[in-house]
């Protein structure tokens, strides 16, 4: 394994633990706001319960998510100092500025662990917004960062090296808002759909109580809310890649031939020697429409751009494609969700439970496939058409043994979360109960001491 290839491998197994951690510390508190916000509504108890077991697990991904990205941070310079020494005074605002969001974050996510009883009920509940912000506004801003990589603007190149910077860079990208956008709905669809699977099997294991019912339903809400928009700012992606990263485009479509009226490939396999799909099914011109909404729009081959500077056409359409058929399945659990729900929410359907069970992890697979179809569809570019990714790598020995450490960390770290939520799901708290009415035997036995101490006051007497 060369410098390269462990770089690129150690960044890769980074963040694709991290994306988790960071997923789950976004949808987490807001799932937690919305458990305590049902709590003020209706006073039932179950919804408290659930607040509180959602805010300690939203905590621990803040805590591992805070590590997993403090490492992430040293592998930028240790990794990539070609790249930092360009690009760190571009994107350094937008990493400040998410440093500053977590550390509100980090301060509320005090006040609201250790505020239970502490605060009244309205204002404890007030000091969650800003945890469940905080986390959202950190991913926004990283993100800025990335898609500054895909998109730059906000300077001009003086003899190979950046000048006149704007301060706001990395918010100038035309691909910042889609980007954002897409990422935020992503890890609420993730995180909605796995706390649903959690508590579907709860359910299936005859849990029938209204602290599941109501953890499946607060987590299908905030799944299928964003499940329902993703169409929306899929098209928003599609149509910003279409202008400005077309080689993209045409990986994650496998098209090859420059061709007006584009068709939209469905499945199959590319072939980049012969230029070929396999096993493909085509909508006539639908490409072309998605990208520009225009039907019989000119939309650009990978064979117009050089080879080597065209991405793994493979990998990106694949990954492109679990990512699409993961949301359309997402899509299909949430409204046959509602329907159920609609036709006879007072007998849960079985089929319907395990069919959640099943799709709950599909939200992490589409977000790590959607992010694998944004980093391998820029290569070989680390920041686009200014430098090669080959380019930013440090010159520096040793980096397999680095990318195997870190694995180790990371996994460490994955194993860690999964334990300890494991740890939380103890199902519903027991109710507080009656004392249990005394059998004739423990009646026997009380009324034993009552005759002793009867005998004890008559012979004081």
């Amino acid at each position: 394994m060369n410098t390269l290839t462990a770089a690129r491998a150690q960044m890769e197994v980074s963040l694709a633990f991290h994306m988790v951690f960071a997923a789950l510390g976004i949808g987490l508190p807001l799932l937690m706001l919305l458990a305590e916000g049902m709590w003020l509504r209706t006073k039932k108890q179950h919804y408290r319960d659930l607040a509180r077991k959602w805010s300690k697990a939203a905590a621990l991904t803040f805590a591992i998510g805070a590590v997993s990205g403090t490492a992430l941070s040293f592998e930028f310079g240790l990794l990539w100092p070609r790249f930092m020494a360009f690009a760190g005074d571009i994107i350094g605002p937008a990493f400040a500025l998410e440093g500053y969001a977590f550390f509100i974050e980090a301060i509320f996510v005090g006040l609201y662990l250790y505020g239970w009883d502490r605060l009244s009920p309205r204002v404890h509940w007030l000091t969650g917004i800003p945890v469940a912000l905080g986390g959202l506004l950190s991913g926004i801003l990283v993100v800025a960062a990335n898609a500054w990589m895909q998109t730059p603007t906000g300077f001009t190149l003086v003899n190979g090296k950046p000048a006149n910077i704007s301060p706001f860079a990395p918010f100038q990208s035309p691909a910042w808002i889609q980007m954002a956008l897409h990422s935020s709905l992503s890890c609420y669809i993730a995180t909605g759909f796995a706390v649903a699977g959690v508590y579907a099997l709860g359910l299936l294991r005859g849990r029938r109580d209204a602290y599941h019912r109501s953890a499946l339903t607060l987590a299908l809400v905030v799944a299928s809310v964003a499940t329902f928009v993703m169409p929306l700012s899929g098209d928003l992606s599609a149509r910003s890649v279409a202008q400005e990263q077309p080689a993209k485009l045409a990986a994650m479509e496998a098209l090859f031939n420059t061709t007006k009226g584009a068709p939209l490939l469905i499945g199959g396999l590319p072939d980049p020697a012969t230029g070929t799909v396999r096993f493909g099914v085509e909508l006539p011109h639908f490409l072309s429409f998605l990208a520009t909404h225009d039907f019989n729009a000119t939309i650009t081959g990978l064979n117009a751009f050089p080879v080597d500077q065209r991405p793994d056409v493979v990998l990106s359409h694949i990954t492109f494609q679990i990512m699409v058929g993961s949301a359309f399945a997402l899509i299909g659990l949430a409204l046959w969700f509602w329907w159920a729900r609609w036709r006879r929410w007072g007998k849960p359907n079985t089929w319907l439970l395990r069919a959640l069970l099943i799709g709950s992890p599909l939200g992490f697979v589409a977000l790590e496939a959607g992010w694998m179809v944004t980093e391998v569809g820029r290569q070989p570019w680390i920041i686009y058409h200014i430098m090669r990714t080959a380019d930013g790598v440090t010159p520096a020995t040793g980096v397999p043994l680095t990318f195997f450490g870190f694995s180790v960390l990371y996994a460490t770290l994955g194993l860690a979360l999964a334990y300890l939520l494991r740890r939380l799901a103890t199902g519903a708290p027991q109710p507080a109960s009656m004392p249990a009415e005394p059998t004739r035997e423990q009646e026997g036995q009380q009324e034993k001491p009552q005759k002793q101490e009867k005998r004890e006051v008559q012979h004081v007497a």
